[in-house]
């Protein structure tokens, strides 16, 4: 009986285990060497990079955590590990296991750094394009309505919102009309109802500073006017083995969808934008919902048979490169092109303001410099509906806002002079204008982007290899000039870790390298350092 008992498990085992076999048929275990750290994979990830802990088993072609995701691993001892295809990979044991159903995945030595590495792998697989996106990007804030508005975009209260940017002295940039403006999914009109005079307010905008954008997404309401002529022409993406559109399940609800691997589709697509452009004025366009989980039904079927679920996310990235006012939340490659990228929504805690350094860091070793580090305070609505602003934790919408400051871009979404009390409010205006500041010195860091590949954001360990900087994971390089090391905690106390040099800090003091500091910071203060000299 046990014998025919072990029999039964021994199969039902072997069962369970040959379909994970067959569709990974390659297997790679990299054993790091010592002292050796390894970065890569996906953005949303960054707080566990360098990656010394186990981590589950991560499927690239299945998941993206909200955010971009990358064939790619990168060493501090300059080794790379690429595929043109996705991986899944874990980490045990001090070991990455790598597992592809397409190829026999293997590092290689690219040099002898972490930014050697990176550089290898830029100019090898994601080459910069010499393009950014709009330079408004880089100089001044940017605004969007989702937290203060969510479902219900309208004409008024974005003009309100508008207004008050303008009545507390903030500096106007981009402004970002979110999800519900249109009609329904797949149209590209305005709600009449809410939208009396919708180019009379965008000219009114303008008029005032701010470069318009309109959040969009690849899905069509079904039974609608426009899902009727795109089933007709065939530019939606059918059930397998059919001609009828799929119906898709996401965070709103049930859709069709544009079959973005098809090119006609793709132009029928990007004609609507552009007669949209034209017709009110619109600046550009915040390109959501493109994230892997949505094309991972087996039953879906693609204009481009040989498509995955990555490639789909890939090939709605790059419609956004026909408009330089852009931005995505998901990805898949597309490193060292001219797209704004932002990372997933964050909630409203004191984790998440940390968060916000090691994913943007994440963010650039992936080839991904123009990124936005969310939205400033959180992305999530709930955390400020109903609120008693005497229970908020004001200091920590600052600290945010200051992380933001010496970030490629800022962006607010909740409204500051509606949740903030005036001292706090203040300390938010200055380090915007701080941001517009220091403005032209980020434009220059993503024109050198552009032709170099190399992050605007760095990690400590890629300016500065082999100086024991690996595991820091709280302060960044704007560039190579400034040294960013916010406050990321209650505390209004830091240490700061500066490497060999000449350092002043934002208060004018002189410091020379190597050397641990330990920083007070009252709220007000955002301490940085520029590098005087090397030596």
């Amino acid at each position: 009986m046990y014998l025919q008992k072990k029999l039964i498990l021994s199969f039902i085992t072997l069962f369970m285990i040959l379909p994970c076999m067959a569709q990974n048929k390659y297997e790679t275990i990299i054993s790091s060497q010592e002292g050796e750290d390894w970065w890569g994979g996906m953005v949303a990830l960054g707080s566990k990079m360098p990656y010394r802990n186990e981590l589950r088993l991560i499927d690239l072609s299945q998941e993206n955590l909200n955010n971009q995701n990358v064939p790619l691993f990168l060493s501090s001892k300059g080794r790379v590990v690429w595929s043109d295809r996705p991986f899944s990979f874990k980490t045990e044991a001090g070991n990455i296991h790598i597992y592809s159903q397409y190829e026999k995945i293997s590092p290689f030595q690219a040099g002898s750094t972490l930014k050697e590495a990176f550089a290898v792998a830029s100019s090898r697989f994601f080459p910069p394009s010499g393009v950014i996106p709009d330079p408004l990007f880089f100089s001044m804030p940017q605004y969007n309505t989702w937290i203060e508005l969510m479902y219900n975009q309208n004409q008024e209260d974005i003009l309100a919102y508008a207004d008050n940017v303008l009545k507390h002295n903030f500096p106007t940039g981009v402004f970002m009309v979110d999800d519900n403006w249109q009609k329904y999914y797949g149209n590209f009109d305005f709600k009449p109802d809410r939208f009396p005079d919708p180019k009379g307010m965008i000219e009114r905008l303008h008029k005032e500073g701010f470069r318009i954008m309109l959040w969009i997404c690849p899905f069509v309401s079904p039974d609608s006017p426009e899902f009727r002529d795109l089933q007709q022409k065939g530019f939606l993406i059918k059930k397998k083995g059919t001609n009828e559109a799929a119906i898709i399940s996401w965070w709103n609800g049930f859709s069709a969808c544009y079959d973005i691997s098809n090119p006609k589709a793709v132009a029928h697509l990007k004609k609507q934008l552009k007669d949209l452009q034209e017709k009110y004025g619109v600046d550009g366009f915040k390109f959501d919902a493109g994230d892997i989980s949505h094309f991972t039904d087996s039953t879906l079927e693609f204009y481009d048979k040989s498509a995955t679920s990555v490639d789909m996310c890939e090939y709605w990235a790059k419609i956004g490169l026909d408009f330089p006012f852009n931005e995505y939340r998901a990805g898949w490659k597309m490193g060292g092109q001219a797209l704004v990228q932002r990372l997933g929504d964050k909630d409203y805690s004191w984790n998440a303001v940390g968060l916000l350094i090691t994913d943007m860091i994440s963010a650039g070793l992936l080839g991904y410099s123009y990124t936005c580090p969310d939205m400033i305070g959180g992305g999530q609505f709930g955390s400020f509906l109903n609120i008693d602003q005497s229970k908020l934790d004001q200091d920590l919408i600052v600290r945010s806002c200051q992380v933001h400051a010496l970030m490629p871009m800022m962006q607010f979404s909740v409204a500051p002079w509606r949740i903030l009390d005036p001292e706090h409010l203040e300390i938010c205006r200055n380090y915007a204008h701080l941001h517009q500041k220091m403005g032209n010195y980020i434009l220059e860091q993503a024109h050198h982007s552009a032709k170099s590949g190399e992050p605007i954001i760095r990690h400590m360990e890629y300016e500065f290899p082999h100086q024991g900087f690996a595991s820091c994971k709280d302060q960044f390089m704007l560039g190579d000039k400034y040294l960013v090391a916010p406050i990321i905690t209650k505390e209004h106390t830091r240490s700061v870790k500066l490497p060999k040099g000449t350092w002043k800090d934002d208060t004018g003091k002189k410091f020379k390298g190597p050397k641990t500091i330990q920083v007070n910071a009252p709220i007000d203060r955002l301490p940085y350092y520029e590098r005087i000299s090397k030596k």
